[in-house]
């Protein structure tokens, strides 16, 4: 039998020290405020990342190349940089649309401009013949329109690079492109990297 004469020994829980308790709270503040600065990163990334998409598609468009109307200036694969934009001179490279697709030529003239074109490719734009440093061949191409001819209102004559195979403003079945048609103007050529640059 137990002892009743014998002194009972009481345990009592130690408890932990005040250091202890602050370093526990310090540590779970610090995960707290962590997990909220996560939060608030990942909020903010994504909402750049839509405002960058945006910006993208509506101002920056970025296309791919394909066909061979444009080659030695762009070639099909390329990627370019486009920017809204309904005012152009000639030389400028536009794209637009055309049944369902983008198609990507060079502006020559514009609203009330009269074309003319001889049989060796040479290209005047009211009666006055103009440079175009950016082709490795002249051609009459694929023409079934008479010149000279004079660009409708509110309409820009556009041609390809590579004349002999493009299919144009020279030609009925694309015609002059309309003010709405227009995707933008390419600037920028953004691959390959090795001739990454402005397009001339």
């Amino acid at each position: 039998m137990e002892d009743p004469t014998k002194d009972k020994i009481q345990e009592t829980p130690v408890l932990p020290e005040k250091s202890e308790i602050a370093a526990a709270y310090k540590e779970l503040s610090y995960r707290r405020k962590f997990l909220e600065t996560l939060r608030s990163t990942a909020f903010m990334l994504t909402v750049v990342a839509a405002v960058a998409v945006l910006i993208a598609v509506l101002f920056l468009p970025i296309l791919r190349i394909y066909g061979k109307s444009m080659k030695g200036t762009l070639d099909s694969g390329d990627l370019v940089v486009s920017v809204k934009s309904n005012h152009f001179e000639t030389g400028d490279v536009v794209a637009f649309y055309y049944n369902n697709n983008i198609l990507v030529k060079r502006v020559i003239a514009e609203s009330g401009d009269w074309v003319d074109m001889d049989k060796k490719g040479n290209v005047y734009v009211n009666q006055k013949k103009i440079a175009e440093p950016y082709l490795k061949e002249k051609a009459y191409g694929e023409t079934d329109i008479s010149f000279p001819y004079q660009v409708p209102d509110g309409r820009i004559f556009v041609m390809g690079d590579n004349r002999k195979v493009s299919i144009d403003s020279r030609n009925s079945s694309v015609g002059t492109v309309a003010s709405e048609q227009i995707v933008g103007k390419l600037i920028f050529k953004i691959w390959p990297l090795p001739e990454l640059g402005l397009i001339q």
